[in-house]
Formats: C-alpha cells, structure tokens, sequence
C-alpha cells in the first residue's frame, strides 16, 4: 500500500485592535500580542498553522488601505505554498464593552454608520461601505459553520452566543471587507466579539482563543 497523503494544515491568520473612544485598552490588542507565546506555550493543535497576527488601528475608511494590504498577506504566503495548500482563514477579534459572553458574528452589513468618530476622526453615518456591492441592506455571512462552531466551544464550558449584528461600526466595517475579500480569494473569515477583561479575565480569553483555533482547524 502506498502512504497516505496527510491532510493539509488550515492557516489561521488573526487580527485585533487598538484603543478607541471609551475604550483605553483593548482587550484583543493583548490577545493577538500575546497569542503566539501563548499557542507555543500550551502546544499547536495537529493540523494547524498560526499564520499571522495584527493590530489593526480602529478606523474604517482612513484605514482601509493598511487593512488590505494585511489581508493580501494571507493570499501571498497562499499563493507561494504548494498545490496541496490546506484552507486559509481570516479571524477577528473585537471588543464590545457590553457583552458578558463570547459572541461569534455570522454575518456583517453593508452599513457605516459611527456612533462616535473612529480613531481618525471619521463619522459616516447611514454611508455604504462598498457602494459597488449595492445600498446599506446587503449582507454578507460568513462561509463557516457557525452553529457547530458553537457547539463545540459550548460543549468545553464557554458562554458563546451567535449574534447577527457586529454593529456598524468599525468591527461590522472590517468584517464587512474581510467577508467580500474572502469570497473573492476563496478563503474564509470569521468575526468573534469578546467582552472587557473585567468582565472575563485575560486568561481565560487567551485560553478561549486558543480553543476556538483548535475548532476552527477541527472543522475546515
């Protein structure tokens, strides 16, 4: 018998942000900093490539630029890899100073709409995101399956929930990019919002965002 070709690794690529208005620190800001060392640490799941992980400043359009450069990279190390390339995903981190459990975001909206400006000063209000892609009522979900995503982080004791609205403003701006980016590279993304650390503590994000890449590479 000849040997078994083993099943190409998923490349995960994760992103976080900075600081903004009324939030001074960022709980994903530390996350990403720190999930590297936290990952070799605690050992890398079998099957699975920590591809990447940056800091995204918290703006919508003034950023849009860096944000599609740092998506490009993911297609880049794609492209100059071998045929047998395993999937490659795009994770987001995000903060929503409210929440008391870990939500993961099925689906972002073609709407900029700021409550308040954006760390460079911008404040669109009820303004397409992507004009080419139509009026604010487009959607566009996530191509991974969140309801078993959430299954297995509920099976292993987190509190997750699936949340149709990331809101509108800068999460609900880059996730809306990083889905239209995906579909078009064939590659997939996710956004997950997490709570202030004071309302669940540092490690047991980390530990939360080291599992939720085990599941994500269980499952693609």
């Amino acid at each position: 018998m000849g040997s078994e070709v083993p099943p190409a690794a998923v490349t995960i690529h994760v992103t976080g942000f900075k600081r903004f208005h009324g939030v001074a620190e960022n709980p994903t800001e530390t996350i990403v900093c720190n999930l590297e060392q936290y990952l070799k640490r605690r050992g890398l799941p079998k099957g699975f490539i920590l591809g990447s992980c940056n800091v995204l400043e918290t703006a919508g359009e003034g950023a849009v630029a860096p944000l599609y450069l740092t998506l490009k990279s993911a297609v880049k190390s794609l492209d100059s890899e071998s045929s047998n390339s395993g999937q490659t995903i795009w994770l987001h981190f995000g903060v929503n100073s409210g929440m008391t459990k870990f939500a993961i975001e099925n689906q972002a909206v073609n709407e900029a709409t700021f409550r308040c400006p954006d760390e460079m000063g911008w404040k669109p209000q009820n303004v397409p995101i992507v004009p080419t892609d139509g009026d604010t009522s487009k959607t566009r979900e996530t191509a991974l399956p969140v309801d078993e995503i959430i299954a297995a982080l509920t099976k292993m004791g987190y509190g997750v929930t699936k949340s149709n609205d990331a809101g509108r403003f800068v999460c609900n701006y880059v996730y809306y990019h990083s889905l239209r980016f995906a579909e078009e590279n064939k590659i997939k993304s996710l956004f997950v919002h997490v709570p202030m650390f004071m309302t669940i503590d540092e490690e047991t994000q980390m530990q939360f965002a080291a599992t939720l890449l085990e599941v994500l590479a269980s499952l693609c």
